[in-house]
């Protein structure tokens, strides 16, 4: 089942074959920044995250991270340690670039290259992949990242955004 990306108020720029372009991944991360991101907010947001993934069966890990420290952790049944490597190393992507680590692959995706050819990174270390998305507050920028592992790279990174939206339309 396919899951939206945009809310109503955000018209569709999706490519034909339903993989957001460079431009709806921008918006989101525009039009998801937070007032203020309290460790209660990411208990709030953490628990959003498994309630979705319980109603899908989805087998994820979920992390939040704020300034270096995790305020958040989740594995759900089918999940694995290898799902922990991969939060790690999306979460660095955003940590790295201050984008969500789907945006930063689809950019070199567009430029007609991969992440792991161009970065000049390693990519034991960094992984470009769907599914980190950066925990942004007003008057503050990036502050954290917000990541689920476990599914294909753009259910993982939808699955996030639909949480922020969430999240956002609760506060």
């Amino acid at each position: 089942m396919s899951h939206p990306t945009t809310t109503p108020a955000s018209p569709s720029v999706t490519t034909p074959d339903g993989t957001p372009t460079v431009e709806e991944l921008q918006a989101q991360e525009r039009r998801l920044v937070l007032r203020r991101f309290s460790y209660e907010d990411a208990w709030i947001l953490g628990s959003l995250l498994v309630g979705l993934a319980r109603e899908r069966r989805a087998p994820v890990a979920i992390d939040i991270h704020r300034a270096g420290q995790q305020l958040f952790h989740a594995a759900l049944p089918g999940s694995s340690p290898d799902n922990d490597a991969w939060i790690a190393r999306k979460r660095r992507v955003v940590e790295r670039y201050g984008e969500s680590s789907y945006l930063v692959g689809s950019r070199f995706r567009a430029k007609g290259t991969t992440f792991e050819a161009s970065s000049r990174l390693d990519p034991d270390t960094y992984a470009a992949h769907g599914g980190s998305f950066p925990i942004a507050v007003e008057g503050a920028g990036v502050i954290g990242a917000v990541t689920v592992s476990g599914l294909p790279q753009l259910q993982d990174h939808r699955l996030v955004v639909e949480a922020l939206e969430e999240f956002q339309a609760g506060r």
